[in-house]
């Protein structure tokens, strides 16, 4: 049923960005599709990258671990920085997370990628999810990307992922952005 709403709130926000062709520039959605794809190789290419998920879900962990492709369409790669230890994540579970992006056209315009977040700011406090419920809105403005790790992975984890707009920050989605992200998940403690 997730999946379905996800769908659907897709679908709609596609439909409003080819409507509205002229976004950024006045480039249709088609360019901004190719330069969103084009940034995301560009990334990769300087990276290790692994086609699929171990089937047994065996990372590679660390800083020089691979980008594993997490779906098919190759809207999410994520690399396993360390694993945690917190037991695999439970449907509906509330889970908090700390996180930095970069924006990945700073990266192939040879710029500083200058990072966005709650990471190194403690009072900006910590955001949270539950997992697999994207009715709520709490959850659903992270996108589904943010999630995704933590299908193959404990909480307590930390991991990059780079994340297209289509699985990416809802209120984002016209802007057609991919960005890495750098995230931390922890349970709740209540």
């Amino acid at each position: 049923m997730t999946y379905l709403i996800r769908n659907i709130a897709i679908a709609v926000a596609a439909a409003f960005m080819v409507a509205t062709s002229a976004c950024s520039d006045n480039k249709s959605y088609a360019e901004l599709l190719s330069e969103e794809n084009m940034a995301v190789n560009r990334f990769l290419a300087d990276q290790r990258v692994v086609g699929e998920v171990p089937a047994d879900n065996k990372f590679e962990v660390g800083e020089d671990a691979p980008y594993y492709q997490l779906d098919e369409d190759g809207n999410l790669y994520m690399q396993v920085i360390s694993l945690g230890d917190d037991g695999m994540v439970t449907d509906g579970q509330l889970i908090y997370f700390r996180f930095m992006r970069y924006a990945l056209a700073s990266y192939v315009s040879g710029e500083t990628m200058t990072g966005e977040g709650n990471s190194d700011y403690v009072e900006s406090g910590n955001m949270s999810f539950r997992y697999g419920n994207f009715t709520l809105q709490s959850s659903s403005q992270w996108g589904t990307g943010i999630q995704k790790p933590l299908e193959y992975l404990p909480v307590g984890s930390e991991v990059r992922i780079v994340i297209k707009s289509q699985e990416g920050w809802t209120s984002e989605l016209a802007y057609v952005q991919p960005y890495l992200y750098h995230v931390r998940y922890y349970p709740s403690q209540i």
